[in-house]
């Protein structure tokens, strides 16, 4: 494939994080990227489309369980709470959420900028009275909120079990992170995936009509445009994998050939069956989301899950620290 033509202080301009983040992953063996890096403006969108697929069951189980349990989760958050979205707003779980706790203000935080913006705006045009404050931020780190919501009670939602893209350790430093964003006494509403057949999963991350692997195969798409990669998009095949070990599905994008390519002019090459680890999807046990709470600084105080314990939605605590156990 060619080199792509590259505008004037284009790739000066691509995010440094992202930068060394691809070619660390490009170095190291297995090679892996995190996949907070698919959404960019087109990786957003993406997986918009990814959330309405027949196979994808976690958007729609998900929302039943806000639109049957938001009068149970209203009572639980009390009203006059100032929601903090970590993430830009689902067009569908967010409305649902706002209407049911009637919130104080409104505050998504996002990576990325464009989809924030639109995201934010939509939101801003559905709820007219409600303030909407949008912050571009790595929401991975501590995040500075905006004065205007700094004396509210907070509520932090996290939904659509992303948290499940981290491993375990990861996800208890986000945890963390987000307890140190709200402080204390905020509540945290989180959606956590259960672990199911790989007959159920493996199809909800390779859908037949390939919404999935188009989102995976971005990730070389925004490398090649970013950082002046030439990798050749069409020697590479999505693939989703059910790891029984680790209770997770991984998405890895696999040479169908022999391949040399640069980035940023550095020289890679991959052989045919090598793969790129792009992204982890961890499931949990009815058991499992518990202690993962609490070591990162939430003490879980109710939950809600469907009738066929597919998915759950957990609300937690920031409560002060115990002087005993």
């Amino acid at each position: 494939m060619l080199k792509p033509e590259i505008e004037d202080g284009q790739a000066s301009l691509a995010d440094p994080h992202f930068r060394a983040d691809v070619l660390t992953g490009f170095a190291r063996t297995p090679r892996a990227i995190p996949a907070r890096w698919f959404y960019d403006r087109r990786g957003s969108e993406l997986f918009e489309a990814i959330t309405r697929l027949p196979e994808y069951y976690p958007t729609r189980t998900e929302t039943a369980i806000l639109e049957a349990q938001g009068g149970a989760i209203a009572r639980a958050v009390g009203p006059g709470r100032a929601v903090i979205e970590f993430g830009s707003g689902s067009s569908t779980k967010t409305p649902l959420l706002l209407r049911a706790v009637a919130p104080a203000a409104y505050v998504p935080i996002d990576i990325s900028g464009d989809f924030l913006r639109e995201s934010s705006a939509a939101l801003a045009s559905a709820f007219p009275g409600l303030p909407v404050l949008p912050v571009e931020a790595d929401f991975l780190r501590a995040v500075a909120l905006p004065a205007g919501v700094a004396a509210l009670p907070k509520l932090g939602f996290f939904p659509g079990s992303t948290i499940g893209n981290m491993a375990p350790a990861a996800s208890v430093d986000l945890l963390r992170a987000m307890r140190a964003s709200l402080g204390e006494g905020a509540l945290l509403l989180i959606g956590m995936d259960r672990v199911k057949s790989p007959e159920v999963l493996v199809p909800a991350y390779d859908d037949a009509q390939g919404v999935t692997a188009a989102f995976n195969l971005n990730l070389l798409e925004r490398i090649n445009r970013e950082l002046a990669g030439t990798l050749p998009i069409d020697a590479f095949a999505h693939e989703a994998r059910w790891n029984d070990a680790r209770s997770r599905i991984e998405m890895h994008l696999v040479a169908t050939r022999d391949i040399a390519f640069t980035i940023e002019g550095r020289p890679f090459a991959m052989a045919a069956g090598e793969s790129i680890h792009t992204e982890n999807s961890h499931k949990y046990g009815p058991r499992d989301a518990r202690p993962l709470l609490r070591a990162g600084g939430w003490t879980p105080v109710a939950e809600w899950t469907d009738a066929g314990d597919l998915f759950a939605v957990i609300l937690a605590e920031a409560q002060a620290p115990r002087l005993a156990p």
